[in-house]
């Protein structure tokens, strides 16, 4: 049952957006709301589930993609994560503007989404930290502070060194830039060679990388 209603509640995003309503849910699977309330006791704990879904299909498919490629040719995976990663955004565009898109107004979402949420970009962390492990270093100053920090996530990695999760970092925020502006219709009437667009961009990155 709980399958069910996400499977419905999923439909409403390809529609409405994240602006969920555990009512219209309950309505098109004619049930009455109260006995949705049973499954998901409000709007959020439904947004939640489907948020560490999509954290966990998207992580999944980074994570196959990886597997698949040699595990020596950092360079290689890079290129088979990326296009997974764009080819699972691509088909799931609702999921997709759920956990990269607008904040839902009122929703706050709970540390239970973190570990979802940290599947893909240690994947992307992993490959930087096996294809360049000594000559990455950070093109700019960085502050005392961020450092530190910097320092203490790589520690959640074994064997990345803060330079590494830095220009990691900067390589991830940049794919996902790539996608949403593809997703979002920034680059509509703009750029039509998508495929090409999307992997000159995973190229760019590698090189920075060092990969």
């Amino acid at each position: 049952m709980t399958d069910e209603i996400k499977a419905v509640a999923r439909r409403h995003l390809a529609t409405d957006g994240a602006n969920l309503s555990l009512r219209a849910v309950a309505r098109d699977m004619g049930m009455v709301s109260s006995a949705v309330y049973r499954y998901f006791a409000s709007r959020d704990e439904l947004l939640t589930a489907l948020i560490i879904d999509a954290y966990n299909a998207l992580g999944g498919a980074a994570e196959t993609a990886a597997a698949g490629v040699d595990q020596g040719d950092a360079r290689a995976g890079w290129y088979a994560v990326g296009r997974a990663i764009r080819r699972w955004a691509l088909a799931s565009p609702a999921e997709y503007a759920l956990i990269f898109g607008s904040p839902v107004p009122g929703y706050q979402a709970p540390q239970e989404t973190v570990l979802a949420a940290q599947r893909t970009p240690f994947v992307l962390l992993r490959l930087a930290a096996r294809g360049n492990r000594t000559s990455m270093q950070v093109p700019v100053p960085v502050s005392t502070d961020l450092s530190t920090v910097l320092s203490a996530l790589a520690a959640d990695v074994p064997g990345l060194t803060s330079a590494q999760l830095a220009l990691g970092s900067f390589a991830w925020i940049h794919l996902f830039g790539a996608l949403s502006f593809e997703l979002f219709g920034q680059l509509n009437n703009v750029i039509f060679a998508r495929d090409e667009y999307f992997d000159t961009q995973l190229g760019w990155l590698a090189d920075q990388l060092g990969l």
